[in-house]
């Protein structure tokens, strides 16, 4: 009996962790890719092809496959290991193979080429019109107009191209995993909170390594190490550490492996009959092509760096004055830049840290999306999880209806990669009168309970949260009938504007009322503190734009230069930040080695999105504020015409019905204090 291939006999058919070894993984895949085969029999036989029969059919085979794969590999990201890793090199190529046979498929896609073609006398609403140009798309962008070579090529680059990403991140994981700066004097612990000591303590103890201090480079280490540390020279050690991952020349370098990855994406590309990587990827975005995404980077760029410039030769004359420091790098940066933050608004993560225990900021998340949206979450402990330190919750719409799961998992582990982000257990979708509603995960690496303190967030832990809460919603309260076009299954440059606007509440007074309490007192942030995080919100924004848009620029770089030019790695990426440098370069270390976003994950020729929807969010938060931040006919609009919506119709018209009108960026560049 294999639990993946059962029905789930679990609360809302949620999957049943406790029943899933790591040994049931592969035969499944095996049998659910046999299962999907038979789907795609039965498509084919259709005399008469139709787009219940065949598009619609389409869209809902191989769901097991689709549900078992997904549940693997969301594995993968947030609590992998040695077995998963090996299980991965051999269900990726499988599952890039069944995807080739199925959209390289030539009497499938005459069926779907028949339907297609009677577009025009069916009588389709825009959700289906939008399925049926979707499907016929995605076999001509993945091969079914090219000869048999050309298809033989294909299937042999996404192959490769498979393997090569998932390598990437293992190469990532275990140099993250494997660094630890060892501190055995005390006073190499000046300038850390107590609860950072404490944490570092603590991990020592839990590595065997008692009366010690272990720092590593996961990110609610490093990040307030790298902030409060006063001794330099660790400081700079650390951050060589972190900035030198997967660089360093040795079994998990990942210079060759980047090398690769692009040579194959322009080839793919090229063999589509695009000029290259970026131009296939931006025929489905909102920024049309390439020269639309370097024109509106260089744009903001021109608005940004003279703002950034001016940031850092302030920061550098504040260390130059209180630590007759001459030489600012890279490394000093977050630590003068939070003591001048501290200086100009009397405001620091330590004096915000206590208004913001991890438990009770859930609790706020909860409360805002109830006042937005009306609904309700509870803990359900019947649900399964795939660790102790996930909790799942039952959540229910403003009429008490089953809404969606919403699984929460916010520490750092070995086995769960960096960073944050929301994931897809099950999607939303409707056939008929039944709906399957959907299950979705929230992943963070936040600051861990101590002995002694609960974990208490920065508020830049806080905006994370409310973020990846943000895609959430976009999942949780999605309403369509296929589910490649629900929720989050949107165009890559609209996707980020749900989670975007949602850190906007975290600024406002009315939402910090709601949960912000100080954990010891539960007394409520005082206001003068909300108005000098308003105040600090502009802090150093000329130097973060700056650099999110160097790493923009680096990954379209990437996407659309010919790859047979790119010999050296660091060459390249040195050059193409040299615009967006503000600091002298540091020797050794670099983005690109370890820039998992696109070399792993789905952000390929697409970084650009993060600022793109920034544009979009600023706009969007605008008429909140102008009608109340918890107006009720403002977050129904933005509910029913975004958030529910998904990928139903292009994110222009979306955006228009709940704008009335298009984007304007005055809003973001107000913001930002980027105004010249």
């Amino acid at each position: 009996m294999n639990p993946l291939l059962e029905n789930f006999n679990t609360p809302f058919e949620t999957a049943p962790f406790h029943l899933i070894n790591n040994e049931h993984f592969l035969p499944a895949i095996q049998a659910a890719i046999q299962m999907a085969r038979e789907d795609i029999k039965t498509i084919k036989e259709n005399s008469q092809p139709d787009f219940l029969n065949t598009i619609v059919a389409l869209e809902n085979s191989g769901e097991k496959l689709s549900r078992t794969a997904s549940l693997f590999f969301n594995l993968n990201a947030a609590e992998t290991n040695e077995e998963i890793q090996r299980l991965a090199k051999e269900i990726s190529p499988l599952l890039s193979a069944h995807s080739n046979d199925v959209l390289l498929d030539e009497n499938l896609f005459k069926q779907v080429k028949k339907v297609y073609d009677q577009k025009d006398q069916l009588d389709l609403s825009t959700e289906e019109s939008t399925l049926l140009d979707k499907t016929y798309k995605s076999f001509i962008r993945n091969g079914s107009l090219l000869d048999e070579a050309g298809k033989k090529k294909l299937r042999d680059i996404d192959q490769q191209l498979s393997m090569l990403g998932l390598q990437f991140g293992e190469n990532v994981l275990k140099e993250t995993n494997n660094y630890e700066l060892i501190i055995s004097e005390e006073k190499d612990l000046a300038g850390l909170p107590e609860g950072v000591v404490e944490a570092a303590s603590q991990a020592a103890e839990e590595k065997g390594k008692k009366g010690k201090w272990v720092f590593t480079l996961a990110f609610p280490s490093y990040i307030p190490f790298i902030t409060y540390a006063s001794n330099r020279d660790l400081r700079k050690k650390l951050f060589i550490a972190y900035n030198t991952k997967a660089c360093k020349g040795d079994q998990l370098d990942n210079k060759e492996i980047i090398k690769k990855i692009i040579q194959l994406k322009n080839q793919r590309a090229k063999l589509l009959g695009y000029d290259n990587f970026a131009s296939f990827v931006l025929e489905e975005r909102m920024a049309a092509d390439g020269a639309q995404v370097l024109s509106f980077l260089n744009e903001l760029l021109e608005k940004a760096r003279p703002k950034a410039k001016a940031e850092i030769a302030e920061l550098a004359d504040f260390a130059r004055k209180k630590d007759e420091l001459d030489d600012l790098q890279k490394w000093d940066v977050s630590y003068y830049a939070e003591k001048l933050k501290m200086e100009k608004y009397q405001v620091d993560d330590e004096l915000l840290k206590p208004y913001f225990e991890l438990n009770r900021t859930i609790e706020g998340v909860f409360a805002t999306a109830k006042k937005l949206y009306g609904i309700s979450f509870k803990e359900n402990t019947h649900i399964p999880v795939y660790h102790p330190e996930v909790k799942a919750y039952e959540v229910k719409d403003e009429r008490g209806n089953h809404l969606a799961v919403l699984y929460a998992d916010f520490f750092p582990r070995p086995g769960k990669r960096n960073g944050a982000w929301m994931t897809i257990y099950r999607g939303q979708k409707r056939s008929g009168n039944k709906e399957q509603r959907p299950h979705v995960s929230i992943v963070c690496n936040f600051t861990k309970p101590t002995k002694t303190k609960p974990s208490l967030l920065t508020f830049n832990e806080v905006t994370t949260l409310f973020h990846e809460f943000g895609h959430a919603l976009h999942g949780m309260l999605a309403d369509g009938n296929f589910e490649s076009l629900s929720g989050t299954n949107v165009y890559w440059d609209f996707v980020e504007l749900p989670s975007q606007i949602f850190e906007n509440w975290c600024y406002e007074k009315d939402c910090l009322d709601l949960f912000a309490k100080h954990y010891q007192t539960g007394e409520p942030i005082p206001e003068f503190l909300i108005e000098r995080i308003k105040k600090a919100a502009n802090f150093h924004q000329g130097y973060q734009t700056v650099r999110q848009i160097s790493l923009g620029l680096l990954d379209m770089a990437y996407h659309t230069a010919d790859p047979n030019k790119i010999q050296d790695v660091f060459a390249f990426e040195k050059e193409i930040m040299k615009p967006t440098e503000l600091l002298e370069p540091v020797a050794g270390t670099m983005m690109s080695a370890s820039f998992s976003h696109i070399f792993q994950g789905g952000y390929a020729a697409g970084y650009y999105s993060y600022k793109w929807a920034e544009v979009l969010d600023a706009d969007a938060f605008e008429l909140f504020l102008e009608k109340g931040i918890f107006d009720k006919e403002t977050a129904h609009s933005f509910r029913d015409n975004i958030l529910a919506m998904g990928g139903k119709e292009h994110p222009d018209v979306l955006y228009k019905k709940f704008r009335g009108r298009s984007p304007k960026p005055d809003a973001l560049i107000k913001r930002a204090g980027l105004l010249v």
